[in-house]
């Protein structure tokens, strides 16, 4: 079954989060998704609120951008929501913006070495090992967490270069996938991702999640081309999706063909009514996909 959710978007004020993250786990809702944008609302803050106020949606985290993090504060939180609600937290790491990134001085000279180190130590950290490295940008003398995960916790990504993509492949357990992704982009990034992989040698399962730019209801397609248009992505061909539930399902399972796992359906900036999304969603939607 191809995984569905939804995104709490941080243009909206943080104090709705609590009915949204609540209308998601009443109504069904598989996964809500949140963002860590500058310089709007922390990831972690909010998943924690999220998975605190709900018993059974997964809260996923996409992106925290790993310039702005010591490795070990990662670890430590990410430790801390999987221990307190096993099975339900789904955090993803990236580069993150680099004009964000240079803002509050945290630009990294060379990205992918970064999300690299960052990547290598986080997952050995909430393994429970007791790591020693010094790299470029991650360093780190005998820290071990008092309190790692019980279980594996997948650790995600996110990519949109061919290297990246790889690395994702090579050194994460799924990748985050942006609302610019078409289906032939989606086979086009499984296929960087399986080269990372079978260069590492990895054969355990990696999950790729997509977000779906999505609006519905009588303005949706005007909504929907001004936003690709704002991205300056408006004539990329089989971007978003505008219109009712089965037209918004035939796109979810476009993506599905192309090898998402999971698709998370973005509602436009300007979405008049985020609740009614996320209704929408869970019972107009999630019947309709397979």
């Amino acid at each position: 079954m191809t995984g569905l959710g939804a995104v709490f978007r941080p243009q909206l004020p943080p104090e709705r989060l609590r009915a949204l993250a609540r209308l998601a786990d009443e109504t069904g809702l598989e996964e809500l998704w949140l963002w860590e944008d500058c310089f709007r609302e922390g990831g972690i803050s909010t998943a924690a609120a999220a998975l605190a106020w709900t018993e059974r949606v997964r809260i996923g985290v996409g992106l925290l951008p790993v310039p702005l993090r010591n490795v070990a504060i990662t670890a430590m939180e990410a430790a801390t929501l999987h221990r307190m609600f096993p099975g339900r937290a789904v955090l993803g790491i990236g580069h993150g913006v680099q004009d964000w990134m240079g803002q509050v001085g945290a630009r990294a000279e060379s990205p992918l070495t970064l999300l690299r180190e960052h990547l290598v130590a986080l997952r050995a950290l909430l393994a429970g090992e007791r790591v020693s490295t010094r790299g470029r940008y991650v360093s780190l003398d005998d820290v071990a967490l008092d309190w790692p995960p019980e279980g594996p916790v997948e650790v995600l990504t996110g990519a949109t270069g061919p290297r990246t993509l790889r690395l994702a492949g090579e050194a994460a357990d799924g990748t985050v996938l942006t609302a610019s992704t078409p289906p032939e982009g989606v086979r086009r990034a499984r296929q960087l991702i399986d080269e990372g992989r079978q260069r590492a040698g990895r054969t355990d399962r990696h999950r790729i999640v997509v977000y779906l730019l999505t609006a519905t209801g009588p303005d949706a397609a005007a909504r929907l081309r001004a936003e690709l248009t704002d991205e300056g992505v408006a004539d990329v061909p089989d971007l978003g999706v505008a219109g009712d539930a089965g037209a918004v399902a035939k796109a979810v399972q476009r993506l599905a063909d192309a090898g998402a796992d999971t698709v998370v359906l973005q509602p436009t900036a300007d979405e008049p009514d985020p609740e009614g999304f996320v209704r929408f969603a869970a019972e107009d939607v999630r019947p309709l996909v397979p």
